[in-house]
């Protein structure tokens, strides 16, 4: 396998023609986008029947299975495990995947979001036991889990499922490397210990690794002005031996041509930069207030549905960018548009559900007294 034939089009962030409307995926750009990926000689496409509000698959479905060869390209879906109530929801949502898709059969197959929770209604349901007979039946060609926890969980998961599991799709980068809550190092180690191929997801952990301080862009350009944040990023996944496949998820062509550089003109990381990027690292966690990825699970299990991503995107921004117009968004627009953050009622249920293992309610509290505090500025502002 070759650097290039790693880098994967993760369909969980498409080009929207409405920002607030996830479904509004702009078809146009994305087709676009696929005719300069596919030209380039890359073919691996990642949804998930959540994506988008499933608007996800249906996308590609327009812009690649009804415009290319089924031979040209590969497509990976997830099973949307939270939503199992019966054995035989199994079937029903892989039915509705292949339907929207308009495919017979699945390159790869994840049981999506495999952790705490939804681990056990993968179990109670039988979706390890179904996706196995999809293999069998040729419905996929390979099978694995989306894995969103830690070590010690995923070992467990393994030792019962590892024979029949090819694949373990790990949130991996220089951030999470050494995280004592993501362990993101300890889980790959487990991967190759039990024979299963790693491909990554959240290299930029969300965006966190690029959308970040003044400071740490200045680091960046001074020790190579040649390279984009995120190019340091990919490869350093990318440069790991039993990664397969790296996904990026690019809602603009400058970030499918940024991507396409690193991978057309790829380097593994010398010493060096692997030195520079644990630095890097560090300054980022003290840098960041909370370190969302901005997945959305954690919406899906509130009972309050507050759009905990977004209160945290703001007061990310408002940290590292303390004179932009935040504040002005916060109460204008979202503190008026959507459910308020002081809505939680600490019951806890995103925290479980949480890829990031953050303490949720305790942080939208700091969210809530950071905005509230900063009103005062914002109000005498002209």
């Amino acid at each position: 396998m070759t650097y290039k034939s790693k880098f994967g089009f993760g369909c969980m962030r498409l080009p929207l023609t409405d920002e607030n409307d996830p479904t509004s995926v702009d078809q146009e750009l994305f087709n676009e986008m696929v005719d300069v990926y596919m030209e380039k000689g890359y073919n691996y496409f990642d949804t998930s029947y959540a994506y988008h509000g499933g608007i996800s698959e249906i996308a590609i479905r327009k812009a690649v299975v009804e415009r290319y060869p089924r031979e040209s390209y590969q497509i990976c879906d997830k099973m949307p495990t939270w939503a199992l109530t019966s054995a035989e929801d199994n079937e029903k949502f892989v039915g509705e995947m292949l339907e929207r898709l308009a495919i017979d059969y699945f390159d790869v197959f994840f049981i999506h979001n495999i952790n705490v929770p939804w681990l056990k209604l993968a179990e109670d349901n039988n979706t390890f036991e179904y996706v196995k007979k999809m293999k069998e039946d040729g419905t996929a060609k390979k099978i694995g889990i989306s894995f969103h926890d830690n070590a010690t969980l995923l070992k467990e998961v393994l030792e019962k499922y590892g024979d029949i599991l090819d694949i373990v799709q790990l949130e991996l980068n220089y951030l999470d490397w050494e995280d004592k809550s993501i362990e993101a190092r300890k889980c790959y180690d487990l991967c190759v210990e039990y024979g299963c191929d790693v491909y990554v997801m959240e290299p930029l952990k969300g965006g966190v690794i690029v959308n970040t301080s003044d400071e740490i862009k200045k680091d960046f350009e001074e020790f190579n002005p040649d390279k984009s944040i995120a190019s340091f990023a990919i490869r350093f996944c990318a440069s790991l031996e039993h990664v397969k496949i790296v996904l990026s998820g690019m809602s603009k062509m400058s970030d499918l041509e940024d991507n396409i550089h690193t991978y057309d003109n790829f380097e593994p990381l010398s010493e060096d930069e692997s030195e520079f990027l644990d630095k890097m690292a560090l300054k980022l966690r003290q840098s960041v207030a909370v370190a969302c990825s901005e997945c959305g699970y954690c919406v899906e299990a509130c009972p309050e549905m507050i759009p905990i991503p977004e209160y945290f995107h703001l007061y990310n921004t408002s940290k590292n960018q303390p004179e932009s117009n935040i504040y002005k968004h916060y109460f204008d627009k979202l503190g008026d548009e959507k459910v308020p953050a002081d809505d939680c009622t600490y019951c806890g249920t995103c925290v479980d559900h949480c890829t990031q293992k953050i303490e949720i309610p305790d942080e939208l509290e700091k969210v809530r007294e950071h905005f509230e505090e900063g009103f005062s500025a914002y109000a005498g502002a002209p």
